[in-house]
């Protein structure tokens, strides 16, 4: 009887720890722009330049510096609901042999390509996979990087609240893109202003700006490293959220001209097309 019982014990105690939530330093969702704006040369320079940020020794020393001397990163592609696509689902990353798995992985996946632009799709994407995982991080930070403001899906300030009430830090990346394209009459020349006062939001928010897409590289290498080393008010090209900034609201910054500029973009455009001859 006592021999069934341990073993009964034995059973039920290694259940508990097969299910046991993974502990992290970090939980990460690195979510990059591929709508219609982005050609295919921009879309590999995002690749590369996140696999040559986790394969840079002052990230991987970044890890070794946390309680857990780990983290946990999945990426994903985004431009709307329909399109959007995780690359590299969730990986542990403790040292160089995982990074350079994680890098590997992210560089010979296929490029993705979708319509519109939802950040506000990708939050909720991104939320959703940090609230289903069997991780328990320290903290939690979406990252998001893109050329462009959001122009479909729900209001990106809404999502915005939704996901920073749960206890999910907003980063931003905005890529600064002034090539003519398909993407052109979205342009913003203060998108970082934009990504400041209606994308970023949550405890330490902040963001680092990319002057363009070759320049993404430096910038997605310097804000993993203030993101894993929870450092939030660093020198440089980085934007702090204002030191009002309540849980809630985000980063405490007004956007003048409107979080909803990109759907009123859209909807001039189609009125434009609806007045031709």
């Amino acid at each position: 009887m006592r021999y069934l019982l341990a073993l009964l014990l034995l059973f039920l105690f290694s259940d508990r720890l097969a299910s046991a939530p993974i502990k992290v330093d970090l939980e990460l969702v690195i979510a990059t722009d591929v709508s219609r704006s982005i050609d295919e040369d921009e879309a590999r320079l995002q690749r590369e330049g996140v696999a040559a940020a986790l394969r840079s020794p002052y990230v991987l020393a970044a890890i070794r510096s946390g309680y857990h001397k780990q983290i946990a990163i999945s990426y994903i592609d985004y431009s709307s609901r329909d399109f959007n696509e995780v690359i590299v689902d969730w990986r542990i990353i403790k040292d160089k042999a995982s990074a350079e798995g994680f890098a590997n992985t992210l560089i010979n996946e296929p490029l993705t390509f979708g319509r519109r632009t939802s950040i506000s799709d990708a939050l909720e994407l991104a939320a959703q996979m940090i609230g289903e995982n069997n991780i328990d991080g320290r903290r939690r930070v979406i990252d998001i990087a893109g050329d462009g403001p959001n122009n479909h899906g729900r209001l990106v300030e809404d999502v915005r609240r939704d996901v920073v009430r749960k206890g999910i830090t907003i980063n931003g990346l905005p890529i600064i893109n002034n090539n003519p394209g398909f993407g052109t009459r979205f342009n913003l020349p203060d998108l970082d202003k934009y990504y400041r006062g209606c994308v970023i939001g949550g405890a330490g928010a902040f963001l680092v700006i990319a002057k363009d897409f070759p320049d993404f590289a430096r910038a997605i290498r310097r804000k993993l490293i203030f993101e894993i080393a929870s450092v939030t008010s660093p020198k440089g090209r980085i934007v702090p959220a204002a030191a009002t900034a309540g849980p809630i609201t985000g980063s405490g910054y007004i956007y003048e001209k409107g979080c909803d500029i990109g759907e009123r973009i859209w909807r001039r455009i189609w009125q434009d097309r609806d007045l031709e001859p």
